[in-house]
């Protein structure tokens, strides 16, 4: 008898990573999908971009409206709030059997919480990872303590979960997810990609995404204003920007994106969401990312490209060597670009490895959870390293 797993998504990036792992599920007779969709996919200003899951052929069986109008703080708390209630009606309709979340933002976080007090086990993707400047982190450890089973993407992630006392036998080291799509897509060609972003590539090519450090207060408009004004005095180098989630102040950056980009729009190009394939495919014919994404410090290690991560965001994760680390300031940015084009970081960028796996991790959860779904306890007891 299969196993009723929901799934949930609340961005366009998390989404992009998970498929691998819904076509995984689709495929296995073991399991049947429940397919939740909430958060920024559910709104007109970042793009609707449930659509696009629709576009690909899933069937989204509930879609939890969650997010408020305000990014501010008191508006983000309203939308966890929302977020709580809504979930928990959800499960109480679906009746999953597990649920399978990645990351650690709000709405994730709110969905967790909810099935944790409707006593349905938990499998969690990219626990046991540290970002500092953002209040991201605290809930990533949070939703690790009301998860059963966790799915790591390196080993020291792994021993970071069980050090917060989850027992070893549910913690797997499995590789970032996000790998596999390098591995399974067909990627665009230059032309085809120049031709859905509507822009001729140039001499030299930058992605660049940049979303606000939530543990900092009004630093956004600042942080991004210096990395424009670097951006601006570059020669022969086209641009192109995807813009923020639904953070606090992420409003603010992406203002100040849109008013960049129509300075010269034969060189800057801005999208709400390039999706999956658009954004890896990008990735293939540029020098860099740009900004303080994880795709920056995950994925693009496996172009062989660079990438200049800028300010605290990021700030604990495990980095591969052609990872350049800057303040966010004027000058800071500046020095990471000159480093960027250095004779000496192209032999960094060629001889340096991605940390996060191999791109087979979809198939190393599917395993794993046909061993763990046999288990109906969802007791769980502290591992407590002090006592062994």
């Amino acid at each position: 008898m299969s196993k009723t797993v929901c799934l949930i998504t609340g961005s366009r990036a998390e989404y992009g990573l998970l498929k691998p792992l819904i076509d995984e599920i689709r495929s296995d007779d073991s399991f049947t999908l429940q397919l939740l969709v909430t958060g920024s996919h559910l709104s007109p200003e970042f793009g609707l971009t449930y659509q696009e899951i629709e576009a690909d052929g899933y069937s989204i069986d509930e879609k939890v409206e969650v997010v408020m109008s305000s990014d501010s703080p008191v508006g983000i708390c309203k939308s966890m709030g929302l977020g709580l209630i809504s979930f928990s009606e959800v499960f109480a309709r679906l009746q999953p059997e597990l649920v399978i979340v990645l990351g650690d933002r709000y709405e994730i976080f709110s969905a967790v919480s909810a099935a944790h007090i409707s006593r349905i086990p938990v499998a969690h993707l990219h626990g046991g990872e540290v970002t500092e400047g953002a209040f991201d982190d605290a809930l990533r450890h949070s939703i690790t303590k009301m998860s059963h089973f966790h799915f790591t993407s390196t080993e020291a992630y792994r021993k970071r979960v069980i050090q917060l006392g989850e027992s070893p036998e549910r913690v797997f080291n499995v590789g970032a997810i996000g790998l596999d799509n390098i591995a399974r897509l067909d990627l665009m060609s230059r032309e085809e990609f120049e031709e859905s972003i509507g822009l001729k590539l140039n001499k030299n090519n930058l992605l660049c995404t940049f979303h606000p450090v939530t543990l900092e207060a009004n630093t956004a408009a600042e942080q991004v204003q210096n990395l424009l004004n670097v951006l601006e005095q570059l020669d022969d180098t086209n641009i192109i920007f995807t813009k923020t989630n639904a953070d606090t102040d992420g409003r603010v950056i992406n203002q100040l994106i849109d008013d960049f980009v129509q300075k010269d729009a034969s060189r800057y190009r801005a999208f709400t969401s390039l999706g999956q394939m658009r954004y890896l495919s990008g990735m293939q014919f540029v020098d860099a990312v740009i900004g303080n994404s994880s795709s920056g410090i995950i994925e693009a290690p496996s172009f062989g490209i660079g990438t200049i991560n800028i300010g605290n965001r990021q700030t604990g994760r495990i980095k591969s060597e052609s990872v350049i680390d800057c303040e966010s300031t004027e000058i800071g940015i500046a020095t990471a670009f000159k480093t960027l084009y250095s004779p000496e970081f192209e032999q960094i960028k060629k001889n340096s490895a991605n940390p996060y796996g191999d791109g087979q991790t979809a198939k190393r959860i599917v395993s794993r959870l046909r061993e763990c779904c046999s288990s109906q306890s969802i007791q769980k007891k502290f591992y407590d390293l002090v006592s062994g």
